[in-house]
């Protein structure tokens, strides 16, 4: 009987241990299928960037002098327009123009503005200004204007190219709110204008498109005919870029409540590093930088910011050492890092809109 019995126990310490292994064995293989699976949506996410693209059809026609009420500035507006009606997920795009008092006099100012769900409860707003700095060419070389590169056309063709990669995403995405007739959460597009200062930067004289419009929505009703929500309060989140294109940039985290978004870019780019998708990246963090302060930085956010709307300030900091000067321009970007911050984005976007 006692040998019956310890045959028992020893025959039930083996499957004990083989249940052991094969659950070990299951919880790995679990683990390689997850890893498998999320190098294959990065992959196919990251690989529908095109450095060409954004280089040659998105970036070009930014790199132009473009303050605002100018012929630059129209033609950029246009360029984005044309861009935006080219893809097939239904971008709803207006020119959100008004007249505001400068140190040069009454100025004409148009912020650009896309929705892909214009009913959608909430809101992922994704923004930079696409308005140049007025600085006065070289007396040697008239011919060379203040093009603004990093400040800000790259981010304008971020923003360009970051929406063509996920078209087909986004397509499918408002095709979903289409058919179940509602809609968590959907992504709006901002170029604002008069971003920069005409003289000297103060309260009055910067932010003229980014004061305008937050104002705006603050007292625009939404849904429609709400009374006690407005557009504003339907923002989850103001996602803005600015100076980016000199090689080897550092973004640090400017506000606490944001953090787990910061959070979100620091893990993606350490991703895609490890999956070999990011090109001269030498290490797994090279750009976003936890438990660094660099102190918060006056920009198109500010407006937003006051009015209680979290913000990602993804923003270079030190500045480019071109920052305002006419060597802001082309043949300072490093084509490799924008498209490593493009792929770092699309990947960011993914996730929040849950594509």
């Amino acid at each position: 009987s006692n040998a019956a019995s310890m045959g028992g126990m020893v025959n039930l310490t083996s499957f004990s241990l083989l249940t052991a292994v094969i659950s070990l064995s299951i919880f790995f293989l679990l683990l390689k299928l997850m890893k498998t699976l999320s190098w294959s949506f990065s992959f196919r996410l990251v690989s529908q960037v095109n450095r060409e693209r954004l280089w040659y059809s998105h970036l070009r026609p930014i790199l132009t002098e473009r303050q605002p009420g100018s012929r630059g500035s129209q033609a950029v507006r246009k360029h984005i327009f044309s861009k935006l009606d080219s893809l097939s997920a239904g971008w709803s795009v207006e020119v959100d123009s008004f007249i505001s008092e400068t140190p040069h006099g009454p100025v004409s100012f148009s912020n650009v503005l896309a929705v892909l769900d214009p009913m959608a409860p909430r809101r992922l707003l994704l923004a930079c200004h696409y308005d140049s700095k007025f600085i006065p060419s070289d007396p040697s070389d008239p011919q060379k204007v203040f093009v603004g590169a990093s400040d800000s056309a790259v981010p304008c063709a971020m923003m360009l190219e970051l929406v063509t990669a996920l078209d087909p995403h986004l397509k499918k995405l408002t095709e979903q709110i289409s058919f179940v007739k509602v809609s968590r959460v959907t992504l709006q597009l901002v170029f604002f204008d008069g971003g920069e200062a005409f003289e000297q930067w103060s309260q009055t004289d910067s932010l003229y498109g980014s004061r305008h419009l937050a104002d705006s929505m603050s007292r625009i009703p939404h849904p429609p005919g709400s009374e006690q929500s407005t557009l504003l309060n339907a923002v989850d989140l103001l996602v803005l870029l600015d100076l980016i294109g000199a090689p080897d940039p550092m973004f640090v985290n400017h506000f606490e409540n944001t953090a787990r978004w910061f959070d979100r870019l620091v893990a993606a780019e350490k991703r895609l590093h490890n999956l070999g998708l990011l090109s001269s990246h030498p290490k797994e963090q090279t750009y976003f930088m936890k438990d660094i302060n660099m102190g918060p930085v006056e920009d198109d956010h500010i407006p937003f910011l006051q009015r209680g709307v979290p913000v990602l300030h993804i923003i270079a900091t030190p500045f480019p050492s071109f920052l305002h000067t006419l060597d802001d321009t082309a043949d300072k970007v490093h084509s490799h890092t924008v498209e490593n911050l493009t792929k770092v984005l699309v990947v960011f976007l993914a996730e929040y809109l849950r594509l």
